[in-house]
């Protein structure tokens, strides 16, 4: 008898992966619609390749779980979710209604717990289950009765974990991985594990003892430095684990009959996808009811065929063949590679798509490689690196940057990449940011790429191939050829480099600070104890919110479904009616601070090496802004003395290396006084004057003589504000005076700046034109929200036109700066490395003899990056370390920077 299978989605994991993979689409009435349609794409998909005969699909419910009361902190960084994503919830369960797929949601627990509970229910009636979802914590679920399809890059790949797989790839077994997050923690969560204990220690002590509790009731028999951890973090483990184990008894209604399903009712799906004006679904549906398509919904010219592209390739068996392919990729000139693998482990397998020979097809010849093959490994890997190390082969990729990683690691460098298809989408469109090739191919060549084994690595070369000549030629009629060839595509092999080298850290200093911040925290806690006359969980949200309103009766400012609101606006609102409250809001930025940076950078310093390998984004932000994580270092606090103090623990990678920090001064407000023309801003700057001092004068009608410190504090965030599309209301709010005295000083500004307010209207006026605004490399930035009805959005989009142009073209510029310092780095053989990138600054690890010519460069390259109407001024600072750099001076006979 056949087994029964029961096919149960995350629907919030799914969403969210659909929404990010798919580019901004929307109903010719302005209604978004991009995560609907990719939702709906992947469910399709997988309910035609499983055919289930039971379906469901979970969502969170509120915000607030029970984990929240557990530990306050729980998911607290999580970004909000995007303001377009929110509204296509209710359309995604509208889909699923018309499918007949039961919803499943449930007051205060996450869909992984409303999963958790149906995988135990279907296996109490021997169902067979696969759970479709984006985050790990499932694989606790895997059992000899269910299996994991976890979504990687967009949602078209998919990678299947059944028992022997998690073990594979984690070292524990299914019903040992909540354990296992206990000791590694969880920064997707905030789930802070045990700082310093890394996946394999973590698989080494669970492989030996079991259970975290057994773990920690042995803490005796460990080595003396997981002794000192656990002691240190033992209460903090049990929570983790705590954290991260699905409830498997939720109270559901519902019951497994009542998740039996039989098909789409395609009756009730027509009109949704009518209304959603998903043409390609209405024609499917209107051939599976035998319905004939009037001529107005007939396919029209340049409108999406779908269709599966199954892509021929030969297997490279044979000690000869691979002499062959290297002669082949040496004639060809030209090849697109696609690698399987993980950063670590090296690539497991190779698909190269080479031009064909004459007269054999439009498409490429695609050759596969298994890297992985006993027989042929070696020489398989050697033909490997002779293509890449080719320098007149041009090389085609998706997401270069990871394929430097893979090649690393069998130390193959990667000579000429000549396109990125990942980089040139994200250009085409940010928000096409880090989509697999096979999203592109379904976008841009209206193929389907097969999505599991040796077909679906042969057909992501193939596409990587067809896609470099079409995205190719979009980058040249959208005027963004010197962006994408000068600044980006040389800049993937800069990131790389600079990931690979990473970040010295002092870990002796880090948990130094670790125990100073333990012990302010434990004085915070006896103080707010002593003010609420009771001790209590600070950290959860549910008891403080008891104290404060009830216990203490402050006023309610907000309350949520679950009871009332200590967000931080409310706490802040709520500072000078009691002790108490400063004294919880430091305690936060304080536990966040130990967790999130001091402890969370700990657990990622790299054993091996004792540095931080951060991983750059580098098509993830709409404004060309690069980004971090893991850990985060653009995020470091520097508010407060604390958040400052971090910068001491990065050190140089040797004794005789210094930190040098190259920081661009102002050059937002620089961009701006260029892109807007203003005659007054200009001359201020090619003055060298202070501009927050100029302004105040201008706006408060003195002599620069006469210009306060509260003046200039007030003008500096007039000056900040206007890049940033301030309104008097947030104006107001940032320097502690009224609207009127807000509005007063805007227009004064723009008064004594008309050419600011003219771009200004200029900018939000081509935008509505043209639907996107670009800076001075051409960079664009699509905004939908300037067609918004709803005035908030609206207006919201029209402070990103002004924003994105100042903050993109600042992007640029350091990003051409960084281009061209790592080449005259490397072609005057210089030691020194580029380490990181924090916004407007660059740092740098230099041996000390080499710091007058690094600096010298480095300035250079910086300070002549784009020549503007005004100059590009860099602050230079040395040190022994990151947070005691000391300003630099200028060499003799420059004018003086500011």
């Amino acid at each position: 008898m056949p087994e029964t299978t029961f096919l149960i989605i995350d629907g919030n994991s799914l969403a969210h992966r659909a929404f990010h993979a798919i580019p901004h689409l929307a109903t010719s009435r302005g209604v978004t619609t991009n995560a609907v349609f990719g939702f709906t794409s992947m469910l399709f998909k997988v309910l035609d390749e499983i055919k289930p005969d039971l379906v469901a699909v979970c969502f969170d419910k509120g915000k607030v779980t029970f984990r929240h009361d557990q530990y306050g902190e729980y998911k607290a960084h999580r970004p909000a979710t995007p303001e377009d994503l929110r509204p296509q919830f209710p359309l995604i369960k509208e889909v699923l209604e018309a499918m007949a797929i039961p919803v499943l949601e449930c007051e205060g627990y996450e869909a992984d717990d409303l999963i958790g509970t149906l995988v135990t229910r279907a296996e109490k009636e021997g169902l067979s289950c696969i759970i479709l979802t984006g985050d790990r914590d499932a694989l606790q679920l895997v059992s000899p009765m269910t299996r994991v399809l976890l979504t990687r890059k967009g949602i078209s790949e998919l990678e299947e974990f059944n028992e022997g797989r998690v073990w594979e790839r984690f070292g524990v077994t299914p019903d040992q991985f909540a354990d296992f997050k206990g000791l590694v923690g969880d920064p997707s969560d905030n789930i802070p594990g045990v700082p310093g204990i890394g996946s394999k220690t973590a698989a080494a002590l669970l492989k030996e003892y079991g259970r975290l509790e057994e773990v920690v009731s042995r803490i005796d028999d460990l080595p003396a430095r997981q002794q000192e951890k656990l002691r240190d973090y033992r209460e903090q483990a049990l929570l983790s684990k705590q954290l991260a184990t699905i409830e498997r008894n939720a109270p559901l209604e519902i019951d497994l009959d009542g998740c039996r399903w039989a098909g789409p009712d395609y009756n009730r799906l027509l009109p949704v996808f009518s209304r959603l004006e998903f043409k390609t679904f209405l024609r499917t549906i209107r051939e599976k009811l035998g319905q004939a398509e009037d001529g107005k919904d007939k396919p029209s010219p340049g409108e999406k065929q779908l269709k599966t592209h199954r892509v021929p390739f030969q297997q490279v068996k044979r000690g000869e063949d691979l002499s062959l392919l290297l002669q082949l990729c040496r004639r060809s000139g030209r090849v697109a590679l696609a690698l399987c693998g993980r950063r670590g482990e090296g690539p497991a397998a190779a698909a190269l798509a080479l031009q064909p020979p004459e007269n054999e097809g439009p498409g490429p010849t695609v050759h596969y490689l298994d890297l992985d093959a006993p027989a042929l490994r070696t020489a398989a890997l050697e033909t490997l690196g002779a293509v890449c190390r080719d320098p007149e082969i041009e090389k085609l990729l998706h997401d270069g940057k990871t394929a430097l990683w893979l090649l690393q690691h069998h130390g193959i460098p990667l000579k000429n990449l000549a396109f990125d298809t990942m980089v040139a989408a994200y250009l085409l469109n940010p928000a096409d940011a880090g989509r697999d090739p096979a999203d592109l191919a379904l976008e841009h060549l209206d193929l389907v790429l097969p999505s599991r084994g040796e077909e679906a690595l042969a057909a992501r070369a193939d596409a990587i191939w067809r896609l470099s000549a079409v995205l190719g030629e979009k980058l040249r009629l959208a005027e963004m050829e010197r962006l994408f060839y000068e600044v980006e595509l040389p800049l993937v092999g800069v990131l790389a480099e600079m990931e690979m080298t990473g970040v010295a850290v002092n870990g002796e200093r880090l948990k130094e600070m670790s125990r100073e911040l333990e012990g302010k925290i434990a004085a915070l806690s006896r103080q707010i104890y002593h003010l609420a006359g009771e001790e209590f969980n600070i950290n959860s949200t549910r008891q403080l919110g008891n104290i404060l309103f009830e216990k203490l009766e402050l006023p309610v400012v907000k309350k949520t479904k679950t009871g009332y609101s200590t967000d931080a606006s409310v706490l802040e609102e709520l500072a000078g009616s009691h002790p108490i409250i400063p004294l919880v809001l430091e305690h936060r930025q304080l536990v966040k601070l130990k967790s999130t940076y001091v402890d969370g950078m700990a657990a990622l310093i790299n054993p091996a090496t004792g540095r931080l390998h951060t991983t750059f984004h580098q098509t993830v932000t709409a404004t060309g802004r690069l980004s971090s994580s893991d850990p985060n270092l653009q995020n470091i606090p520097i508010r407060m003395e604390e958040g400052r103090k971090i910068r001491q623990v990065f050190i140089p990678r040797r004794e005789g290396n210094l930190i040098l920090a190259a920081d661009y001064s102002q050059i937002e407000l620089r961009v701006l006084a260029h892109m807007a023309g203003d005659p007054n801003l200009i001359e201020a700057f090619r003055q060298g004057q202070d501009i927050h001092t100029r302004t105040a004068a201008e706006v408060f009608g003195v002599a620069i003589t006469e210009v306060t410190a509260g003046m200039r504090g007030r003008a500096k965030a007039v000056n900040f504000g206007i890049v940033y599309g301030i309104s008097d209301f947030g104006l107001a709010r940032d320097i502690n005076v009224s609207r009127q005295e807000a509005r007063e000083y805007i227009n004064n500004y723009f008064t004594r700046y008309p050419g600011v307010k003219d771009y200004i209207d200029r900018t939000i006026r081509e935008a509505r034109e043209k639907g996107y605004v670009t800076t001075l490399l051409n960079r664009r930035r699509y905004l939908p929200d300037l067609f918004s009805a709803n005035r908030t959005v609206r207006s919201f989009g029209e402070r990103t036109a002004v924003n994105t142009t100042i903050q993109g073209t600042a992007a640029d510029i350091i990003k051409l700066a960084m281009v061209r310092i790592h080449r005259e780095l490397q072609e005057k053989k210089l030691a020194a490395r580029m380490i990181l990138q924090v916004h407007d600054e660059l740092i740098f690890d230099v041996p000390a003899e080499e710091l007058p010519v690094v600096q010298e460069l480095v300035r250079r390259h910086m300070e002549n990056a784009l020549v503007l109407d005004v100059p590009l001024v860099v602050d230079m600072k040395a040190g022994p370390n990151w947070y005691e750099v000391k300003k630099i001076e200028e060499p003799a006979g420059e004018p003086p920077r500011q």
